[in-house]
């Protein structure tokens, strides 16, 4: 049998120490990690950060910028260690957050800075460790004061530490209230979701700022008002000047840098937007700005039209598309439903593709929510159970969706458009049969009055729809 090669043997008086240490109960609880190894990494940290060291002339502030590759190997391996639970506890227990504090507090050696930040985020994994370290105010401020860091690793490392804290819901209040209470935060996460290229830090970044907003509107309206420029402060020759918000055009950045390289980054990035449009000033930060407007639904549009759930793609793959998808539907529906006047929504071209789009994936929600008759993996793991549900669960919030955007475009649609949707093949039988199929009965209103339409057009393919569907033919 093949097996991973044997480290090669530790030197004699190596070995001999280490028995002596584990008879001596050096082990950290149930694992082989050795507390005197530990204890002594922990003390060159602190050594690291002592006055003497610290005060240095500026000759010596270059060599403050590296890590001794020794010292590096060493609190590296620490940082691996911290993900198991009997080492993050007795971390605790040694009060290494307040070295690590210190570290952070004083250090200016990014590499080390990242180190801490990580091992400080493997720890809060563990919920009495979260909330400890969540209590602490001074660590707090500290963690925070790592946002305004200009390295890309250590901004990372922050970042999955506060949502690691913030998915805590015995804690997450605490966070959002010491956000809240510094407002150069916002700035920061702006600056960084508008000008960096680190797709793993904007993805992490976005999902702090999806679980702030999910977590309190109080603070998402707050953001949303910080970047508005009032132009009444100034005179303006137009006195209509829209103001300028500037979150929504951080978001739709980031979207765009992650959009091609993590479909999970860009997920989180759509969820935000649609989170913004759940609240007017939302809605209003997207579309009040004509630019911004046009922007976000170009993004969004191309996404939909050009990008995913295509005419050549399998339906299945609507199950990796579900979330982003219904977030991405969300939004250009509210824009749509609040901007029917915008020269860039005013195109016959755009209401045909986004029906052909709408209805190409709720025909493939139909297809994913069929069962397998006979599907025996279904039927006696119970897991696959829960996953089926939880799929079954988004693909219907994307039909709900999908349904009510289709609806708006349905009420607004001409004579002309309908006609030029028949010839064109995004109006056909079986398209207008599968629109009718998921709108009905709910929106019988916009159907009927479709249908109205379709009479004038083509009263064939009307009359074969009212057959297929017996209560339009009711109502006529």
């Amino acid at each position: 049998m093949d097996r991973n090669p044997s480290p090669p043997p530790l030197p004699r008086n190596e070995v001999d120490q280490e028995e002596e240490e584990v008879a001596g109960g050096d082990c950290i609880g149930s694992t082989v990690y050795s507390k005197h190894w530990l204890f002594g990494v922990l003390s060159g940290l602190i050594q690291l950060v002592s006055p003497e060291n610290t005060k240095s002339s500026s000759d010596d502030e270059e060599q403050q910028m590296e890590l001794d590759e020794e010292m590096e190997n060493e609190i590296c391996r620490v940082w691996d260690m911290s993900m198991d639970e009997d080492v993050a506890l007795f971390l605790q227990e040694f009060n290494a957050p307040e070295i690590f504090m210190g570290v952070l507090a004083k250090s200016k050696c990014p590499r080390l800075r990242e180190i801490c930040v990580g091992i400080l985020g493997n720890m809060a994994c563990f919920q009495e460790i979260c909330m400890s370290i969540s209590n602490d105010k001074n660590l707090g401020q500290v963690l925070l004061q790592c946002l305004y860091d200009s390295d890309p690793p250590t901004l990372l490392e922050t970042s999955r530490l506060l949502l690691t804290c913030l998915s805590q819901t015995e804690v997450a209040s605490v966070w959002v209230e010491r956000i809240q209470e510094h407002p150069a935060i916002y700035d920061s996460i702006c600056f960084i979701m508008s000008s960096s290229t680190n797709v793993d830090l904007l993805v992490k970044v976005g999902e702090v700022v999806d679980k702030l907003f999910d977590l309190d509107e109080k603070l998402m309206l707050e953001w949303i008002r910080n970047g508005a420029v009032q132009p009444q402060d100034q005179p303006q020759e137009d006195s209509e000047e829209q103001r300028v918000f500037r979150i929504v055009p951080c978001v739709l950045e980031a979207a765009k840098q992650v959009r091609s390289e993590n479909l999970e980054g860009l997920d989180v990035y759509m969820h935000i937007l649609q989170l913004l449009t759940t609240v007017d000033d939302g809605i209003q930060a997207i579309v009040q700005c004509p630019d911004t407007g046009k922007d976000t639904w170009n993004l969004l549009f191309d996404l939909v039209c050009h990008e995913f759930c295509q005419p050549d793609d399998p339906p299945i793959i609507l199950q990796e598309q579900k979330t982003v998808l219904a977030s991405v539907f969300s939004v250009l529906s509210a824009i749509y439903a609040s901007q029917v006047e915008q020269k860039y929504l005013k195109v016959e071209k755009v209401d045909l593709s986004l029906i052909d789009s709408l209805i190409r994936v709720l025909k493939n929600v139909e297809h994913c929510q069929k069962k397998p008759e006979n599907s025996a993996e279904s039927n006696t793991e119970e897991t696959k159970k829960s996953d089926l549900t939880q799929d079954d669960f988004h693909l219907e919030i994307l039909k709900d969706i999908s349904c009510e955007f289709l609806s708006n475009i349905f009420q607004v649609l001409t004579k002309e458009t309908v006609t030029k949707g028949l010839k064109e093949g995004q109006l056909s039988k079986q398209k207008c049969s599968c629109a009718f199929k998921n709108l009905l009965p709910f929106y019988s209103p916009v159907v009927e009055d479709f249908l109205k339409i379709l009479h004038e057009v083509d009263k064939t393919l009307a009359g074969d729809l009212e057959e297929s569907f017996p209560s339009l033919k009711a109502q006529t």
